[in-house]
């Protein structure tokens, strides 16, 4: 049953993908013929429409860069933190019964890989006309162990006030801060000086004017949380089936070590954020909507609230769990995985995104 159900997610969000992308090609191509019709015929005089018609602002920097970059640089640091741990389960270097060795694989993955979020956050806010290189580099460096030593010191606190063996002991809390402090961070902030100096200029196929177009009114189904609901939906099929085993060996009693099966799911996870956040940026141009950037990372991060939607259903209908503690841990330390999936998935969304759109605009002719 289990692989059957596999089987036919793939198969389902594959069929589903490789219609968008179809679709998507089509109609690009008949802009890009519309387009070059007028140029050949010579028609200055008609009225500019569609995607094209913003190309004076589709690479105007949002507002709040240093969140931005943060998140993207973030990110692109979860990302590779996944893939390493994904190589060493796929290397057969976890013992199936001994979890505390994944939990200090992900540990060091994530304060080796500082570097990383430094240096892509970094490059990109400095891209983008970013100064305040100081604040830029706390927010990338913080964005998301903040929220976890938040979320581990409540409840931590909690399990002391139980008397579990779940929580830490205040020596290995001592060691967790160590290793941030004197890896993760400073990690970090030399990715950070690296990317600022040797990233280059951001280069955009089309001249950005002065000031911005305005944009026309929008039904209310193009706005940002409907658009966050269809962009989430179609990965988050292709995840589904595997959340439960996955939620079974973490808050149950099960054990999870088809290891090659997730990753297969994970690299589907990817491609399809990637081919629909694409198709929303796409239909958001043709509207003449330019605020693409903010828009791709929450389209692209919005798997992670359905993902923690599901956990509701999982809480109520699939577990036996109950108790403040049981409820506390588990909606806790979901909500920060999930918020990780948001900033991982965000930032793919957003690199897709701006691949595609440098390349259409990139292939037309403008003023």
């Amino acid at each position: 049953i289990h692989w059957f159900s596999i089987i036919n997610s793939c198969v389902t969000v594959l069929l589903l993908t490789g219609f968008l992308a179809t679709v998507l090609m089509r109609i690009l191509k008949n802009d890009f013929l519309k387009y070059s019709r007028e140029l050949e015929d010579g028609a200055e005089e008609m009225e500019e429409t569609g995607w094209k018609y913003v190309h004076g602002d589709v690479f105007r920097f949002p507002k709040g860069l240093s969140l931005f970059a943060s998140i993207y640089g973030t990110g692109t640091q979860l990302f590779l933190v996944t893939l390493v741990v994904f190589a060493l389960s796929l290397a057969g270097t976890f013992y199936p019964y001994n979890r505390g060795q994944q939990f200090t694989a992900i540990i060091v993955a994530y304060s080796l890989t500082g570097s990383v979020a430094g240096y892509c956050s970094a490059g990109l806010y400095k891209q983008m006309g970013g100064t305040a290189w100081v604040r830029n580099l706390l927010v990338t460096a913080t964005i998301f162990s903040l929220p976890l030593l938040l979320c581990f010191s409540c409840l931590n606190t909690v399990a002391i006030s139980y008397g579990s063996s779940a929580a830490l002991p205040f020596g290995t809390i001592v060691i967790l801060c160590i290793i941030w402090l004197l890896v993760a961070f400073p990690l970090t902030v030399l990715g950070g000086i690296a990317g600022k100096n040797r990233t280059g200029d951001f280069h955009a196929p089309c001249r950005t004017t002065k000031y911005p177009r305005e944009i026309p009114p929008l039904p209310w189904y193009r706005t940002s949380v409907p658009q966050m609901l269809c962009a989430g939906f179609l990965p988050f099929s292709a995840v589904y089936i595997e959340l439960y085993y996955i939620f079974a060996t973490i808050w149950g009693h099960k054990l999870y070590t088809i290891y090659s099966v997730l990753f297969i799911v994970f690299i589907l996870l990817i491609i399809t954020t990637a081919f629909i956040t694409i198709a929303l940026t796409y239909f958001q141009l043709a509207v003449e909507d330019h605020r693409w950037w903010w828009r791709s990372v929450l389209c692209g991060g919005s798997t992670g609230l359905c993902i923690y939607a599901y956990c509701f259903y999982y809480f109520a209908a699939r577990s036996d769990m109950s108790g403040l503690m049981q409820t506390s841990f588990f909606f806790g330390y979901m909500g920060v995985v999930c918020y990780g999936f948001f900033l991982m998935l965000g930032s793919i969304g957003f690199r897709a995104s701006l691949i595609f759109v440098r390349y259409i605009y990139s292939r037309v002719k403008t003023d």
